[in-house]
């Protein structure tokens, strides 16, 4: 069964819903609100990465994040994500009550970051990227975009198997939109299997993404639910574990009526 990830961003600036939740009623508002909706999961991020985002220090990201954490872990058992990529954010979120390392660098970007895993137990989103945020989407390429991004994500497993992470705790995310242009993001989706058979959990984070605008028109990230929606559903029909989303109620009622479709629900 897919289960649906929660997005709750506590940053100024991100692209779609940047600077909504800083407030203590407005982020348990929102708590709130992917509880009632159906979230399984929900993940916190403290930094943006969206194409152009400049890094944030790290007792800064840590100001954000823990709150947010915090509060979740008041008002549901659910399982936490925390997206970052620095290991000190990671461990304390853990300490806080996170559950799950959501890391966009597959844990390249901080050497510390596998023994905070080694001793955390935790689970961990290992995504793909070419580039940085500040500069990922100037010029991207590949010869190959599925094979390259397949094969990064198996050199990653390799390695983290390696240090004594078991594959089981493992979900891979081919990363749409980050060093991808449209193109690659469409042949991504088109080749799931791809991912599916790399022997972990699969995320995908499409939720109204640029390239979803430049298909539908809507140029305001907020209108592109309904494209996000029918892309959850795609991919729940190819056995996606996860799937990353802001709007949750709308990807709820899209796997409710594609699990009606493949015959999973009677009604």
């Amino acid at each position: 069964m897919t289960q649906i990830m929660g997005i709750l961003n506590v940053t100024p600036d991100s692209f779609s819903d940047g600077g909504r939740y800083c407030t203590e009623a407005n982020l348990r508002a929102r708590i709130q609100e992917l509880l009632t909706d159906g979230a399984d999961i929900i993940d916190v991020g403290g930094e943006s990465t969206r194409p152009g985002a400049e890094p944030v220090p790290p007792e800064e990201e840590l100001a954000r994040v823990l709150p947010a954490v915090r509060a979740i872990r008041e008002q549901s058992g659910l399982p936490v994500s925390i997206d970052t990529t620095k290991a000190e954010v990671a461990r304390q979120a853990l300490l806080a009550g996170a559950n799950i390392v959501n890391d966009i660098s597959a844990l390249e970007e901080d050497p510390a970051m596998l023994a905070v895993l080694r001793e955390s137990g935790a689970e961990v989103v290992l995504m793909h990227r070419q580039g940085e945020p500040r500069t990922m989407q100037l010029a991207p390429h590949y010869e190959d975009v599925v094979a390259e991004i397949a094969g990064y994500l198996v050199r990653r497993i390799e390695c983290l198997e390696a240090a004594g992470i078991d594959r089981a705790r493992m979900i891979l995310d081919p990363g749409l939109g980050f060093g991808k242009t449209s193109a690659h993001n469409l042949a991504i989706l088109r080749n799931l299997p791809a991912f599916t058979r790399l022997g972990c959990r699969l995320l995908i984070g499409h939720s109204r993404k640029s390239f979803l605008g430049e298909i539908t028109g809507q140029r305001e990230a907020q209108q592109r639910d309904l494209a996000t929606a029918l892309v959850s559903a795609f991919c729940a029909a190819q056995n996606v574990a996860i799937l990353r989303v802001h709007n949750v109620a709308a990807t709820r009622e899209a796997l409710m009526v594609q699990a009606a479709l493949q015959g999973h629900i009677n009604r």
